[in-house]
C-alpha cells in the first residue's frame, strides 16, 4: 500500500528539477535584460567631466619640529631653595662660623645652578632656533613643490584648451580609464586626438559574442531526469549581440562628449574591436566589428532613451556593423586608429637643421601632388596624375585592382594650412558621381571640420587630414613632416 523509499525519491525529483529549470530560465532572462538595458543604465548615471583645477594639491603645512619640552623656558634657580637656615636665638659656640661656611657654600651652589640654567637655556634656544629654521626650510620646499605642481596643472589645462595633441589625448585617456565597464566587459580602450580636425579617434574593446546566452530557457526532461537547455536561435543570438554592440558604441559617444569639459572635440571616430581566437588558425585576432563617425551636432540631436540603438548607428551614423560577428567578420574602419595615433609618426623636431625630413608646407602644389601620387603608388595603387586646369577637379586617379574592394578612386590634394571647407568635400562628391568612381579621396596637410565629416558620412568619401597623411608617409617610408610657417 505504501510507496518505497525509491518511489518517494523518484516522485520528489520532478518538482525539484522543475524549480531548478525555472530558476535557470529566469537567470538567463535576467542576463538578456541586463544586456538590453546597458545604454539605459549608462544614461541613468551623470557623466562628470574633469575640472583640471581639481587636480591641484592642497597646500601642505610643515609639521612642527620643535620638541614640546623645548617650547617653554625652564624656571631658573631660586635662592630660597639654597639659603641655609640661620642660627636660632640660642646659639652654640662657633655657630656663627659654621653658618657662614654653609652660607658661602650655598652661594657657590646657587651660582653654579644659575650658570647651568643659563647654559641649558642657551642650548634650548639654539635647538628652538634650529628647529624653526628647519621648519621654515621644509615649509618653503613644500610651498615650492605645491607651486610647481599647480603650475604643471595650469600648463596642462592651457595645453588642453589650446588643442594640444598629447594633452587632449591624455585628458580623454584618463577620463575613460576611470569608467568601469559593466558585466565584466573588457576595459581596454585607446584614444588619440587629431587637433587639425578636432577629432578624437577611439579604439574600444568589446566583449566576445559568447557574452550573449546561447540558452533561451531550460526545461526538465522527465525521461533523462535532467534539466536541459533550450537553445537560442542563432539569428536571435546575432541580433542580441548587434544590439549590444550598438549600445556600447552610443554609450561611448555619451561618455566622451559628456567628458569634454573644454569643448575640444567636435568629431569622434569609434572603432569597436574584439580580441578573440580565430578558430581556423588558432591565432589571436582583433577584428573591428563596428565603426562609425559622429559629430557633436549629430549626437546632441539624439534622444538616447527613446531610440533603437541598431537603427541609430546604422541609419543615422551610417555605421558599418559586422553582419557575422560569430565568424569574426571585420568591417573596414572609418579611420584606422594607427593613422591618428601620434606614436605612429616619428617625433618631429622643429629645428630644420636637426630634422632633415622635408616640410610638406614648403612644397609647391605640383610637388605635393607628386608626393601624394608616390604615396598611393607605394600603397599598391596604380596612379595617374592630371595636368593642372584640365582635370575637372581631379588631381590624381588611382586604381585598386583588387576584386570587390577595389575600383577607381579620384583623388584631390590640398596643400593648405587652414581647415578644408565643406564646399570642397561636396565638390569632391560631385566629381565622384560625374566620373563614375568608386570612391573619392581628399588629402590635405590641414584638417576637416565637423560639417565636412557629417556630409561625408555614408558616402564613398575618404578624408585624410595632416595627421593621417604623416602616418601614411611614415608607414610607407616617405620622409615628411608638417611644420606651420612662421607668420
Amino acid at each position: 500500500m505504501g510507496r518505497t523509499d525509491e518511489g518517494y525519491a523518484r516522485s520528489d525529483r520532478p518538482p525539484g528539477r522543475t524549480a531548478e529549470a525555472a530558476q535557470r530560465t529566469a537567470a538567463v532572462g535576467e542576463r538578456v535584460r541586463e544586456l538590453g538595458n546597458l545604454l539605459a543604465d549608462a544614461l541613468a548615471i551623470d557623466v562628470h567631466s574633469t575640472d583640471l583645477q581639481t587636480l591641484k594639491r592642497a597646500p601642505r603645512r610643515a609639521p612642527p619640529t620643535v620638541p614640546a619640552a623645548d617650547l617653554t623656558a625652564r624656571p631658573g634657580p631660586v635662592w630660597d631653595a639654597f639659603v641655609p637656615q640661620a642660627p636660632g636665638p640660642f646659639r652654640w659656640w662657633g655657630a656663627e662660623r659654621r653658618y657662614a661656611r654653609r652660607l658661602a657654600a650655598a652661594e657657590d651652589r646657587f651660582a653654579e645652578a644659575i650658570e647651568r640654567h643659563r647654559i641649558a637655556e642657551e642650548n634650548r634656544r639654539d635647538r628652538v632656533a634650529r628647529a624653526l629654521r628647519e621648519q621654515v626650510d621644509q615649509q618653503r620646499r613644500l610651498d615650492e613643490a605645491t607651486a610647481e605642481q599647480h603650475a604643471r596643472v595650469d600648463a596642462y589645462q592651457r595645453a588642453v584648451v589650446s588643442h594640444d595633441r598629447a594633452a587632449v589625448t591624455r585628458y580623454f585617456q584618463k577620463a575613460l580609464e576611470r569608467v568601469n565597464e559593466p558585466l565584466g566587459f573588457p576595459r581596454r580602450r585607446r584614444v588619440s586626438y587629431v587637433p587639425e580636425s578636432t577629432l578624437l579617434a577611439v579604439e574600444w574593446d568589446l566583449p566576445e559574442m559568447s557574452v550573449v546566452p546561447r540558452e533561451a530557457s531550460y526545461r526538465y526532461d522527465r525521461e533523462a531526469d535532467a534539466v536541459v537547455a533550450v537553445p537560442r536561435p542563432e539569428k536571435e543570438v546575432r541580433l542580441l549581440y548587434q544590439q549590444l554592440v550598438a549600445q556600447l558604441a552610443l554609450r561611448a559617444l555619451h561618455l566622451i562628449f559628456g567628458s569634454d569639459r573644454y569643448c575640444v572635440v567636435d568629431t569622434i571616430v569609434f572603432n569597436g574591436m574584439v580580441e578573440a581566437v580565430d578558430l581556423p588558425t588558432g591565432q589571436t585576432v582583433r577584428p573591428c566589428l563596428i565603426t562609425l563617425r559622429a559629430t557633436r551636432e549629430q549626437f546632441q540631436a539624439l534622444v538616447l532613451d527613446q531610440l533603437d540603438p541598431v537603427a541609430c548607428v546604422r541609419h543615422y551614423f551610417a555605421a558599418e556593423v559586422s553582419r557575422h560577428p560569430e565568424e569574426l567578420q571585420p568591417v573596414e574602419p572609418v579611420l584606422e586608429f594607427d593613422l591618428a595615433d601620434p606614436r605612429t609618426i616619428e617625433p618631429i623636431d622643429v629645428l630644420s637643421e636637426i630634422d632633415s625630413r622635408p616640410n610638406l608646407l614648403d612644397l609647391t602644389p605640383d610637388s605635393f601632388e607628386h608626393l601624394v601620387q608616390n604615396l598611393l603608388t607605394r600603397m599598391g595603387l596604380e596612379t595617374r596624375l592630371f595636368r593642372r586646369g584640365t582635370d575637372g577637379g581631379i588631381d590624381c586617379v588611382a586604381y585598386d585592382p583588387r576584386p570587390i574592394t577595389g575600383g577607381k578612386f579620384v583623388v584631390q590634394a590640398k596643400l593648405w594650412t587652414r581647415t578644408v571647407p565643406p564646399s570642397a568635400v561636396r565638390d569632391l562628391f560631385g566629381t565622384v558621381v560625374d566620373a563614375g568612381a568608386t570612391k573619392g579621396i581628399l588629402i590635405t596637410t590641414s584638417g576637416f571640420g565637423p560639417t565636412s565629416y557629417q556630409f561625408a558620412t555614408g558616402k564613398p568619401l575618404q578624408l585624410i587630414d595632416g595627421t593621417a597623411l604623416l602616418a601614411l608617409c611614415h608607414l610607407h617610408d616617405i620622409p615628411a613632416r608638417i611644420i606651420p610657417r612662421a607668420s
